[in-house]
């Protein structure tokens, strides 16, 4: 997936300082008004890019019910999740996540101090995991992920919107130094998921 908007925000996250610490707000992917935060995401599936939204074009997608030809606004369901067996995906490093397409496949991506990389999910491997973890079929492809964490024995797996991810992502490009990332990118990891709460609302997330 691209993502015009959330790769601005990573490379604002990992700078000294950018457009939100000058006072400059992001601009709506739809109508190019100013949109500052917090403000929402929508997901354009005609290019696989994520598009930042304005309060009045947010509060559209929400009345239109989440969608409006090939626009998704990026929901802000959050849940803890329990007893998804993250090992059978091969999860490297501790932390990963993974998103469904429209034709059901899918990509796992994991944080990295250049990004996020990724991989293609086996298919009987996937159908097996959500057989034993059902709540992984209510995936909205594109727009929300599973999110896992097993750093330094932490056992977390996360149903979130796309852009938490995103945000994870530019923690780490922020934090990380020297090879193997130094005492303060797992801390910040470690806050990161600390800072996650439950919210079950399906309308937008903001951030």
């Amino acid at each position: 997936m691209r993502s015009g908007a959330l790769d601005r925000a990573i490379r604002r996250a990992s700078a000294a300082a950018g457009p939100a610490a000058r006072g400059e707000a992001d601009t709506c992917g739809l109508c190019d008004a100013p949109a500052p935060e917090p403000h929402a995401h929508v997901l354009d599936e005609s290019k696989g890019e994520l598009l930042c939204a304005c309060r009045a074009c947010g509060l559209l997608f929400e009345r239109e019910g989440a969608g409006y030809g090939h626009y998704r606004l990026v929901p802000r369901r959050r849940e803890r999740l329990r007893g998804v067996p993250a090992a059978e995906l091969g999860v490297p490093v501790g932390l990963a996540f993974f998103t469904a397409g429209p034709d059901g496949a899918v990509t796992a991506r994991y944080p990295s101090p250049m990004g996020a990389t990724e991989w293609t999910v086996d298919p009987g491997t996937w159908a097996d995991v959500t057989a034993r973890a059902p709540r992984l079929a209510e995936l909205r492809p594109g727009v929300e992920a599973l999110l896992v964490n097993t750093v330094r024995g932490a056992d977390e797996q996360w149903l979130v919107p796309i852009d938490d991810c995103y945000r994870l992502v530019a923690v780490i490009r922020r934090s990380w130094t020297g090879l193997s990332g130094g005492d303060r990118v797992w801390d910040d990891i470690d806050a990161f998921f600390t800072d996650l709460t439950e919210t079950n609302s399906p309308g937008t997330k903001e951030h």
